[in-house]
């Protein structure tokens, strides 16, 4: 048997018998409490918990999620650039693993696409069209499961807004020189529609109305940027890096009106 089927046999049995070990199901239960009770104000102290839950191999997706999502939040303000785009891939391989074990799982679908676009960001032309291609496939496959999913809204109005953002000469080579002809549906209109959506869905979470502020800001409408921004100032924290969004939501609120 090839080694690499005997890794991944031994990986399966090591999950089922955890998961048929009452003790180990109740310390996996107990540290992804422990993780959720301060992954809002601490998410390296949560990821270190549902680090310990999952594993080197764990068979839940639910675990899977936790850790993917921890790992997000902490590298997204990450300072280090080889750590941050290290935290990102991790993110990745962990969301991969969700969407493999529940593949019609709008959160899954939704945390891989969020990996992603993180991850593309920092890329150069040609791999951005790669990697937004997915972003996009991801974000309407868990639309077409939970319509008003508020992250697959947000990242679908991420994605027309980040394509827009692109100068017109990358825009254009993207479409006809490196096959992104998808990229000439997106616009303005619809991250904005998309975004609007996002906070109709989840009218709490500040992120939602950070990233609304800025599309009104790139569509040259301060006066609904800043009512945006205001939003997301009011928002209870609920995410770890909610104290950077209602920072970069103040920059937005400080823009001066046009005369």
């Amino acid at each position: 048997m090839p080694c690499r089927h005997v890794g991944l046999l031994l990986a399966l049995t090591s999950a089922a018998l955890r998961a048929q070990d009452p003790a180990a199901r109740e310390g996996v239960a107990r540290w992804v409490r422990d993780g959720d009770a301060v992954v809002v104000t601490d998410a390296p102290a949560a990821l270190a918990a549902y680090r310990l839950a999952a594993g080197p191999d764990s068979g839940s997706a639910h675990v899977a999620l936790r850790v993917a999502s921890a790992l997000l939040d902490v590298a997204e303000y990450d300072p280090d650039r080889g750590r941050q785009q290290a935290g990102f891939a991790e993110g990745e391989a962990w969301s991969r693993r969700a969407v493999r074990l529940a593949p019609a799982d709008p959160d899954a679908l939704f945390t891989l696409a969020r990996a992603l676009g993180r991850t593309a960001l920092a890329q150069g032309p040609r791999d951005r069209v790669r990697y937004g291609k997915e972003v996009r496939d991801l974000a309407l496959a868990a639309l077409a499961v939970s319509p008003r999913h508020p992250g697959a809204l947000h990242v679908m109005g991420m994605w027309h807004a980040e394509v827009m953002r692109l100068g017109r000469v990358e825009r254009f080579l993207a479409r006809t020189l490196l096959g992104g002809r998808v990229l000439g549906t997106a616009n303005w209109a619809e991250a904005q529609r998309l975004l609007e959506a996002a906070v109709a869905a989840e009218p709490a979470r500040t992120v939602h109305h950070l990233d609304l502020a800025r599309i009104y800001r790139d569509r040259g409408d301060l006066a609904r940027a800043r009512a945006a921004a205001a939003a997301a100032l009011a928002c209870p924290r609920l995410e770890y890096n909610d104290p950077r969004y209602r920072a970069e939501a103040e920059a937005v609120l400080r823009a001066p009106l046009p005369r």
